[in-house]
């Protein structure tokens, strides 16, 4: 199989042939249709998060099942698939008190370096998240897949692997977004879109968007938006002080910068709960007023969106149906393998919201 190959940070990927191991016990072989390039992946191109190399990215995709190996019970040959990095296991402490997003066993979350799946010149190469999407074939586990419905394109599915997932899922299990709340998100990619979409469904009589370019905020307005803050001429946390007279109930970081992840905390009226969901680069300390934590102000993380992917997933997608969440605006271009590190160049630029990389896989 081909797969675009990260060898050391600040370098291009190399688009090399590998090799891939046939399915174990509860093993999956997956034809992969479409992976999306999200900036989770950047963060490792650019070195702000380690990683062992050689290692095959990508962690947002769709794909349809090539063959399982034994005790595989949840797919067959043939299924149409969304993957996620959030494997569970179903029987560790956090699997088993509703929170498999976390779940710690390393049977089945291997940390990295030790999944022995693809091989390149005869060595091992890093599995990233337990899946590397960015190859034509991924081998998993069987829990890091749902099945997705024939009248589901492979193409929406993919967004739902990760971005919409995270940003959605951030509003929905992580926060809790009541209707009739005050919500602003930091940030208009596809995590901060899917934030803002979901603020909107869930009934936020306010949803303020910030962001320093400005396509994207007239793409949050679509997504749900009912204000705009851009960022590069205007201070964030006075405008939304203005704009609600004090402050929001709700807010989301979905950058991953030091900066917006203190303002999202700082933008708060008493009470208020900050939700970071974006990869603020390793070892980066955030600094907060203490104050602050005296009017009860707080600020917390979120994985993945707090999901229980195989509950959710489908129920996003179900929304998408019905016309509710809205994926389609999130695609900007579709890619050929071949063309990851000019994706990655555009992405960087900031005037990009998702690339699928297409590998013609017809389903």
């Amino acid at each position: 199989m081909r797969a675009a190959v990260f060898h050391e940070a600040h370098q291009p990927m190399t688009i090399e042939t590998l090799e891939v191991a046939k399915p174990k016990a509860r093993e999956v072989l997956l034809n992969t249709a479409y992976a999306g390039l999200c900036h989770s992946d950047l963060h490792f191109l650019e070195g702000l998060y380690p990683i062992q190399a050689p290692a095959v990215l990508g962690h947002e995709s769709s794909a349809v099942v090539e063959a399982v190996g034994d005790e595989v019970t949840y797919v067959k040959k043939g299924d149409r698939v969304i993957t996620c990095l959030s494997v569970f296991c179903g029987t560790c402490s956090y699997c088993t008190t509703g929170r498999p997003q976390l779940c710690d066993n390393t049977d089945v979350k291997m940390p990295p370096g030790k999944a022995q799946r693809m091989f390149w010149k005869g060595k091992p190469v890093v599995q990233f998240a337990n899946l590397s999407s960015f190859a034509e074939q991924m081998l998993v586990h069987e829990n890091a897949v749902v099945k997705v419905p024939d009248d589901i394109p492979l193409t929406i599915g993919c967004l739902v692997g990760c971005g919409v997932m995270t940003g959605a899922g951030a509003v929905f299990n992580t926060a809790k977004v009541p209707a009739g709340s005050t919500v602003a998100v930091f940030g208009c990619g596809g995590i901060g879109l899917s934030a803002i979409n979901a603020a909107a469904l869930a009934g936020a009589d306010r949803v303020i968007a910030i962001d320093t370019v400005g396509s994207k905020l007239d793409t949050a307005r679509l997504m749900g938006a009912t204000d705009t803050i851009n960022a590069s001429n205007a201070d964030p946390v006075e405008a939304i002080r203005d704009l609600t007279g004090g402050g929001v109930e709700y807010s989301f970081e979905a950058v991953g910068m030091k900066l917006t992840a203190e303002q999202s905390f700082q933008v708060l009226r008493a009470g208020g709960t900050a939700t970071i969901i974006g990869m603020v680069p390793f070892g980066m300390k955030i600094e907060l007023n203490g104050y602050d934590f005296l009017r009860e102000r707080k600020i917390q993380g979120s994985s993945m969106g707090s999901n229980r992917f195989r509950v959710d997933m489908p129920r996003l997608l179900n929304s998408w149906k019905r016309g509710g969440l809205k994926l389609d605006h999130l695609i900007t271009s579709h890619i050929k393998l071949d063309e990851i590190n000019e994706g990655y160049t555009n992405l960087k630029g900031g005037h990009v919201l998702r690339q699928l990389i297409d590998f013609g896989v017809s389903k």
